[in-house]
Parts: C-alpha cells; sequence; structure tokens
C-alpha cells in the first residue's frame, strides 16, 4: 500500500521540453537534449517529472492546443525518442507525469476539421454548439483582458462553437460518452509508452455542464471516479494530479469521500495565502488556509508550489491581501496580467534576495503535500517580461555561460535566452552553480535530499504552534511516533521567541536541527527558547536522530 502511495512524499520537477535542452540546432528543445540531462536531474533528487504539453501541435498556447493526442510533436522528437526518455527515467528511479489537455483541442484538430464541415459528422457533438450567439457569452473568459467571448462564429460550420480558452481552442463535449471513452483511450495509450500519471489541465471546465443553454454550470463529479478506475486497472500505481483551483469546501468532491478520484490536487487556497504572508510577515490567513485544507482522505495529497509555468492567480485573496502582493511583488502593469495575477518568476519577484528565495522554498517544502518545483527554479532564474503574457517567464534553461546559454547552437532560439541584467545567463547558470558550494543550486539539493528524509511531512498530521508572533510559522508534524518541527521568521529583522512543545512520547525538551546543527534543549518548564535571523528557519526534529529505530509499524 505503501509503495502505491509514492506520491505522498515526493519530489516533482516541471519542465517544458521546448525549453530543456535543443539538440539538433533548431532552437526548440528537444527529447534528446532531455535525455541527454537526465543524470542532472537524477542528482537533483527529484522523484517525478512532470512534462508540460509536448504532443502535435501549431503551438498558439506552448502546447495546451493539441491536434493529435497519439504523436510527439516533430519539434521535439519522436515516438521513439518519448520511449527512450521514459526508459531513461526508469532507470534512474524517476517516474514521468505528463499533461492531459482534454478539455480542449486545437481548432486544427481532425476531429474539430470534421465536426466543422459536416453537420452529419461522427464528431460534430464532440464539441459544443450554437446556432445563435449564447447571450452569456462575454461571460466565463479564462483569460479577461485578452480573451474577448467564450463563443466564436464559424463560418464554415454555421454555428457558433464554445470555447472557455482562445478561440483556437474549442471544448471538448466531454459528457459525450465517447469523447470519455477517447480520453481514457488516450491514457491507457501513453500509460502503456512508460508514464506513470498525468497533471490533468483545467479539471473544473473539463468536469462541468456545457452548452447554450447552461448558465450555471454544474459539475458531473462522477466522471473523475472513471478516470480514476480506469488509471488504476492499466497500472496500480499511476495519479492524477488535477489543476483545480476551487474552494476547500469542495476539495471531497475531487478527492472523492472514499478517496476514489483525484490522487492530488494542487493547493491553489494554500499557495495564494502564503505569498501574502510573504508579502505581509502575517502567517494567521496561510494558517487558516492549511487548517481549510487539512481534512482529506489518507490516500490523498496536496501539490505545494510558489510558482508555475502560468501566472500567480491571486483571485482567492481578499481584494486588501490581494493588493498587498501587488504592491510588494508585481507593482508595475506589465508584471500583472488577466486582471487576477502577477506574471514573474520568484527570484526578481523577491529582488534577488537569496535569504528570500531560500526562506520561500524552505517554506513551501515544509507545507502539507508534495512539493512542486518548476525548471530554473533551482538556480533562481529570472524573467523577460518583454514577452507577451506567460511567456515571459518561459524562457530557456540556462546551463551554461557558452552562447545562447548552453541551451542551443541556434542563434534564435524559439524563445530568447535571457541575456541582460542581473538574470542573464552569464550571471545566473547551471555551471556556475555547480561548483559553488553555498549556490542556490547546491542549497536546493540538499533541501530536497532533507524533505525526502521527513516522511512526516508528507504523510503526518499537521499543527500550527502558538509563537506569540503572526510573523513567526511554527509547523509541527506527527507520524509513527516520530515528530518534525519547521519554523519560518517571515520578518525582514532577527526574532526571538519562545516554543512549548506538549505531548508524551514526542522527545519535544530535545530540538535536533536537521539543517544546520542549531539544536535546542528545553528549560525546566519545557519551554525553547529559539532566535532566527531575518527571512531565517529552521528544520527540527524532536528527540534525536535515532527517530528510524523510534519508528513505529503502519
Amino acid at each position: 500500500m505503501i509503495n502505491d502511495l509514492w506520491y505522498k512524499n515526493a519530489v516533482i520537477y516541471c519542465l517544458s521540453v521546448g525549453s530543456f535542452q535543443d539538440t539538433d540546432g533548431d532552437g526548440v528543445g528537444d527529447f534528446q537534449g532531455l535525455m541527454r540531462r537526465m543524470d542532472y536531474l537524477g542528482g537533483l533528487g527529484v522523484t517525478a517529472i512532470w512534462l508540460m504539453p509536448f504532443q502535435t501541435s501549431p503551438g498558439r498556447d506552448d502546447g495546451y492546443d493539441v491536434s493529435d493526442y497519439y504523436n510527439v510533436d516533430p519539434r521535439y522528437g519522436s515516438l521513439g525518442d518519448f520511449v527512450e526518455f521514459t526508459h531513461a527515467a526508469k532507470q534512474r528511479g524517476i517516474r514521468v507525469l505528463i499533461d492531459l489537455v482534454v478539455n480542449h483541442t486545437s481548432s486544427e484538430h481532425a476531429w474539430f476539421k470534421s465536426a466543422r464541415s459536416d453537420p452529419d459528422s461522427r464528431y460534430r457533438d464532440w464539441y459544443v454548439w450554437s446556432e445563435k450567439k449564447p447571450a452569456n457569452a462575454n461571460k466565463g473568459m479564462v483569460f479577461p483582458g485578452v480573451q474577448k467571448s467564450t463563443w466564436t462564429y464559424d463560418e464554415k460550420a454555421a454555428a457558433y462553437y464554445f470555447h472557455r480558452f482562445y478561440d483556437f481552442q474549442p471544448d471538448l463535449n466531454t459528457a459525450n460518452p465517447l469523447v470519455q471513452a477517447e480520453i481514457l483511450k488516450i491514457m491507457g495509450f501513453w500509460i502503456q509508452l512508460g508514464v506513470s500519471g498525468f497533471r490533468m489541465d483545467a479539471v473544473p471546465f473539463v468536469i462541468a455542464e456545457k452548452g447554450a443553454e447552461v448558465t450555471k454550470p454544474s459539475e458531473q463529479y462522477g466522471m473523475l471516479r472513471r478516470f480514476r478506475e480506469f488509471l488504476q486497472w492499466r497500472k496500480g500505481d499511476a495519479i492524477i494530479l488535477a489543476e483545480a483551483n476551487v474552494l476547500p469546501e469542495t476539495d471531497f468532491e475531487y478527492f472523492g469521500d472514499d478517496g476514489d478520484r483525484m490522487h492530488m490536487m494542487f493547493n491553489f487556497q494554500v499557495n495564494q495565502s502564503m505569498f501574502y504572508a510573504l508579502a505581509s510577515a502575517d502567517a494567521r490567513p496561510l494558517v487558516k488556509a492549511i487548517e481549510k485544507t487539512s481534512v482529506r482522505p489518507a490516500t490523498a495529497q496536496w501539490g505545494m508550489f510558489l510558482r508555475n509555468h502560468d501566472e500567480l492567480d491571486l483571485g482567492r485573496l481578499p481584494e486588501t491581501h490581494r493588493q498587498t502582493v501587488f504592491d510588494a511583488f508585481g507593482p508595475g502593469k506589465d508584471m500583472q496580467l488577466y486582471d487576477r495575477g502577477i506574471r514573474r518568476r520568484l527570484a526578481p519577484m523577491l529582488d534577488g534576495d537569496p535569504r528570500r528565495i531560500r526562506q520561500a522554498y524552505s517554506l513551501m517544502f515544509s507545507l502539507p503535500g508534495t512539493p512542486v518545483i518548476r525548471y530554473g527554479d533551482e538556480i533562481a532564474m529570472g524573467d523577460d517580461l518583454s514577452l507577451p503574457e506567460r511567456n515571459c517567464a518561459r524562457t530557456p534553461m540556462q546551463w551554461s555561460i557558452e552562447p545562447q546559454a548552453g541551451f542551443t547552437k541556434s542563434s534564435k532560439p524559439e524563445l530568447p535566452v535571457i541575456v541582460d541584467g542581473p538574470y542573464g545567463y552569464h550571471h545566473v547558470n547551471v555551471a556556475d552553480q555547480r561548483r559553488d558550494a553555498d549556490s542556490m543550486l547546491n542549497w536546493l539539493e540538499r533541501l530536497i535530499r532533507m524533505r525526502k528524509e521527513a516522511p512526516e511531512i508528507g504523510w503526518g498530521d499537521c499543527v500550527s504552534l502558538d509563537t506569540g508572533d503572526p510573523g513567526i510559522l511554527a509547523l509541527r508534524y506527527d507520524w509513527r511516533n516520530n515528530s518534525v518541527l519547521v519554523v519560518h521568521n517571515l520578518h525582514p529583522k532577527p526574532v526571538e521567541f519562545e516554543l512549548q512543545l506538549d505531548g508524551e512520547g514526542t522527545g519535544g525538551n530535545k530540538l535536533i536541527d536537521i539543517m544546520d546543527g542549531g539544536n535546542s534543549e528545553a528549560d525546566d518548564k519545557g519551554r525553547h527558547t529559539l532566535l532566527l535571523d531575518a527571512y531565517g528557519y529552521r528544520w527540527y526534529r524532536l528527540g534525536g536522530l535515532d527517530y528510524l529505530l523510534r519508528r513505529s509499524e503502519v
């Protein structure tokens, strides 16, 4: 059972094949290049790789406009190259998750071409049509400010088609049993080629009712159980990691009361509250978000993250909190996107301050769930705000000081490498940081190793401890007769505080620092007096380092 739940104590690394390593000189990364970097990823210590879309696509939305679900885009290689990659990953003990983008297809997909060309096409009902433009066509856009409507007229079809995203991404009619059967077929195909699961894109939209008459779409949660059942039948330890930015009261609808739906979900509630905590030095809303999302089935897990390939969505925060985050991390209009988020990478958001960057990752890794990092995070890459929308944070990986950061032999990569400023590849690259023992890269490797050796965070019960200061966050995890305590100082100044650790059998009188070696002994009243530097953090084991001997059986 524990082996089947490998995702409970994993570290997931997200990357775009096209932005990682180019070997054929066309300016676009490929699977051959990714295979050449597998030892780098193995050395980093990640448990799983999440690949952004690589299937055949016109590339108008960075691959999220799929035109063939059963093939690899020729720019990245072939199906043979993909199988070689999954084999190379398996040899290094790394699992592979891939994006499953089935809310919509590209308008260039053969299904849509057939659907629009003939009302009697077998694919006509695979999409959502209306003879008249619906009254709510100007509502529900995913990309407000860029997207004008959710319904577009197609002259060839002589009808309007529905698209929650861009107009070149027509929505699939996911309520159609034939479409659902095709989704299972797609999953089965890639499982057969070696993947260990999927990051399912836009899950609330996949399961929502669609149609011209639908004003308040209800969710078809039973669909999630069918996906889960099929996946477990094909590969017992395969998982689905759901992108579902939903309110905590609906979490169990996605996990399932019996844990029979999604294995994992990204915790957007905690993510947004975490950025407010970093901006305001007030951890109280973050603690509330952790508590609201703490109850979940035993087999379910949260995916914790700082930044991803999209904008930092702040839409769940109260307006005053949202403005605080904007003021701190994205004050310029060119830094904001879709009237709700920030489109920057983490390092420039935190002004390149290594103390704050490391604290942010220490915090994220110590939250109750599985940490998910993104390529370039490990070297604190920056962004290029001159690029449109989300492309600013999708620039090529910076490997060395060689031309084009060692990413490609081409003089014109598809997205430009960052050259100028403090985040240019001459200043920020893997090769230089590999040789620097105190670099972000080597620090994150140590953090990943430490996190994997603290399964209490992935498996255990989490409780927030009272520190008497809203800017000091103390989280304690208990699991199988062992306990871990992680404390963070969100203030820009050193803080000394007292902490009382209660509970029998937890060894709370002795705190062993597993990061830097600064241990603590409790006084005769059982209190610890701790001193944290500005933006400081500590990871402690309670009792001693013989925890493996004290760990109880399941």
